[in-house]
């Protein structure tokens, strides 16, 4: 088992996964909105599977995809964080960020926050050479995210683990290397 990472920021702490956040992530999961730029909302069951997946891999690497706790106010709001993707991607391998958030917290600068965190682990503590970030062509939000933290964009490819006839198979590619962490576009 790695050493487990946690951080905090401003506004938020990272911090691993409590059983008590799953009914959460459930309802987060379920929401139509929030799930707009995925094949479907996800089951209950689902839902709980995916939370479990991310907790084992928490603990096997000390680092994944965290839970979004706001300081003094929400103790579960999303996830954000790190991640080695399963699919054999046009760019693997790979260590991708990703978050999703309740969309009662959206709007607020919570996924920015958190993904800066994210980005400070990634290059500073687990001193990785880029990071990768990807989303179907028409998640505006989160490709706003992803220049918001400063990554660029690298271009389009098919995501290979959805249907050929999926309106959501194409995606964006953005990357941002190590060096160019902290410089301000």
């Amino acid at each position: 088992m790695a050493e487990l990472i946690e951080f905090e920021t401003e506004r938020l702490s990272l911090r691993q996964w409590q059983e008590s956040d799953f009914e959460s992530f459930a309802s987060l999961n379920a929401d139509p909105q929030v799930m707009e730029y995925f094949p479907e909302p996800l089951s209950a069951h689902a839902s709980n599977e995916m939370a479990q997946k991310i907790c084992l891999l928490i603990k096997q690497r000390g680092w994944g995809f965290w839970a979004i706790e706001v300081k003094g106010a929400e103790s579960f709001v999303g996830f954000c964080g790190l991640h080695v993707p399963t699919v054999k991607l046009p760019f693997s391998p790979c260590v991708e960020i990703g978050w999703r958030l309740s969309s009662a917290h959206w709007g607020k600068g919570y996924a920015s926050e958190a993904a800066r965190g994210a980005l400070n682990v990634a290059f500073q503590q687990l001193e990785l050479p880029e990071i990768v970030s990807f989303t179907t062509v028409g998640n505006q939000r989160s490709r706003r995210v992803m220049e918001r933290i400063g990554m660029k964009y690298s271009g389009q490819f098919e995501h290979p683990g959805l249907p050929e006839n999926s309106p959501l198979r194409p995606h964006v590619l953005y990357r941002l290397r190590r060096e160019q962490w902290g410089i301000k576009a």
